[in-house]
């Protein structure tokens, strides 16, 4: 990528698949970003760009670079494959360019002590995934045909959805009430089914009939 490209790139904002730094400080955090791309439909971190999108560069690219590697390395789990390059601004600064793709090992997780957390994108954030996220995730990867049985659990659901347009798992364990693992599991299936389309929120999840959207 030439220092012109990363310019036009910078000059969008940040978005789904585009991802600003100042420099590297804090990677523990910053791997939750490279996380979230790879684990949705890929993209770029920039290292050396402002939240503006001014491409200000960083001193010691090279540095910020190594900080990077080594947190992707020892944090992100699988491993995951990315490629990294760096454009010089003048003889002391730099911008760094991690291009993330969509992983065909998702979901990719971050693991602190004994607990896993991914992370995907939507719109220009990172949110934590939620348990039905991460299942479409794992499950999605290597979609097969979806054989599930058509009972009054998702006749209950079908029929809510064309009264409002949208459910959260939390609204349809009660309306049926099912126990909420019995429920999130027969949403995924809905999903994985192509019946229902998931939208990952930073709070409840909604889902709405996959042909109609939002």
């Amino acid at each position: 990528m030439t220092l012109q490209e990363i310019r036009i790139l910078a000059s969008k904002g940040e978005g789904l698949k585009i991802e600003f730094k100042k420099k590297a400080a804090h990677p523990e955090k910053i791997v939750r970003e490279v996380i979230a791309l790879a684990n949705t439909v890929g993209g770029n971190l920039l290292i050396g760009v402002d939240d503006d999108g001014t491409v200000s560069g960083q001193r010691f690219i090279e540095e910020e670079i190594f900080v990077m590697e080594k947190a992707i390395q020892e944090l992100i789990f699988p491993t995951l494959e990315y490629e990294v390059s760096s454009i010089k601004l003048s003889e002391k600064k730099g911008v760094a360019v991690f291009k993330i793709p969509m992983s065909n090992q998702r979901p990719h997780y971050l693991k602190e002590k004994e607990r896993k957390q991914a992370f995907i994108r939507v719109a220009d954030r990172s949110i934590q995934a939620s348990r039905e996220v991460w299942e479409v995730l794992r499950r999605g990867k290597n979609q097969r045909d979806t054989v599930f049985t058509y009972s009054w659990k998702e006749e209950l659901l079908m029929k809510a959805m064309e009264d409002t347009g949208k459910i959260t798992l939390k609204e349809y364990a009660k309306l049926a009430k099912l126990p909420k693992f019995i429920a999130s599991k027969t949403l995924v299936r809905l999903v994985l089914a192509n019946v229902l389309q998931i939208h990952p929120q930073e709070a409840d999840d909604f889902f709405t009939l996959k042909e109609t959207g939002v």
